[in-house]
């Protein structure tokens, strides 16, 4: 038995996993499911509401009026932060990485709405971006404020409890359905995820692999990510975890341009997936590591999927994200109605 630390109920849990049924018939012999954390919730979507339920309530036992994070411009985790600090009462102050768009779409409109403070920092000072967030939560305490500080992703040692739990709902899951997948998929960015599933993978003795496609960096970094993050919650919690065992497999090649930036193999599988299931996917992430599970299953034997019966995609979300890239899609050949 898990003993969680506290955890606000923020989610919509447990989510659907359903079985692709027209994608499973093009490849014999292979299972898709889609574990839907896409469906958290509507305006906090996807998978960060998972490890901010455990954040949030780290924020409240702090007696926090603030919370600061970061991301890319259109960062679903700063979207979902911005959310649910306006529903809990507390201010959010977002540092976005680049320059402001000209318009306001997707997640940074949704931002803005929710009341969120938006800074910005140019992409040649990213990396001074964490200092600066820790100097501005010293300044909102200088102003009689208390806040938070929390990194992309919520990818720290309280975030990780998010996906711990969601591999507790996933063998439930599991049961329900009568399937012992051989593969758990998931995209991975900042690594709060990846790593999550990584260690509920052994707590919950799931015998899935967990693979994970990169949509930055390389699996190097997230190698290094994904163990730092680990022992930084093993040492918090004192769980006693086998850190230096940890598999972690980060598959490359699927990144695309960059980060944020997709090729058009990912919008046609963005596109593909809507019209044969009715599932969405994004241009950031999920399309990105859906495209690349569907490319290794097509390898068929050279591929990282070799053998595997079922396979479960982690749709971590990611809605809001497409509208800012509507005009890469092609809707040329699309059949007028009659």
């Amino acid at each position: 038995m898990i003993e969680y630390p506290p955890r606000l109920d923020l989610a919509r849990l447990p989510t659907p996993l359903t079985r692709l049924e027209r994608l499973s018939a093009e490849f014999p012999g292979v299972d898709i499911w889609v574990k839907h954390d896409e469906m958290t919730g509507t305006e906090v979507s996807g998978n960060k509401v998972r490890k901010l339920e455990f954040i949030f309530a780290e924020a409240l036992a702090r007696d926090c009026d603030t919370v600061i994070t970061c991301g890319g411009v259109q960062s679903n985790h700063c979207r979902a932060t911005a959310v649910l600090a306006a529903r809990l009462g507390l201010k959010a102050h977002l540092l976005l990485r680049g320059e402001r768009p000209a318009e306001l779409s997707g997640n940074l409109l949704l931002d803005h709405l929710s009341g969120a403070e938006t800074s910005y920092i140019s992409q040649a000072d990213w990396h001074t971006h964490e200092d600066y967030g820790r100097e501005l939560q010293r300044e909102y305490e200088r102003r009689g404020r208390r806040a938070l500080f929390i990194p992309i992703g919520g990818s720290d040692a309280i975030g990780l409890w998010g996906y711990i739990a969601a591999c507790e709902e996933l063998r439930a899951d599991f049961e329900r359905n009568g399937i012992e997948p051989d593969a758990i998929v998931a995209a991975t960015g900042s690594g709060g995820t990846q790593s999550g599933l990584l260690v509920g993978r052994e707590l919950f003795g799931l015998g899935a692999r967990v693979l994970a496609f990169n949509v930055c960096d390389d699996a190097a970094w997230f190698d290094r990510k994904v163990r730092r993050d680990v022992t930084n919650w093993n040492e918090r919690y004192e769980m006693g975890f086998d850190v230096d065992n940890l598999q972690v497999t980060t598959i490359e090649g699927y990144m695309g341009p960059g980060y944020g930036v997709a090729d058009p193999e990912v919008y046609r599988t963005i596109a593909g997936v809507a019209r044969q299931e009715g599932i969405f996917l994004d241009p950031v992430y999920t399309g990105k590591a859906f495209s690349g599970m569907l490319s290794e299953l097509r390898k068929g034997a050279g591929g990282c999927l070799a053998g595997a019966g079922a396979v479960v995609f982690v749709h971590t979300g990611g809605l809001f994200g497409v509208f800012p890239h509507h005009r890469q899609f092609d809707f040329s050949q699309d059949s007028e109605d009659e």
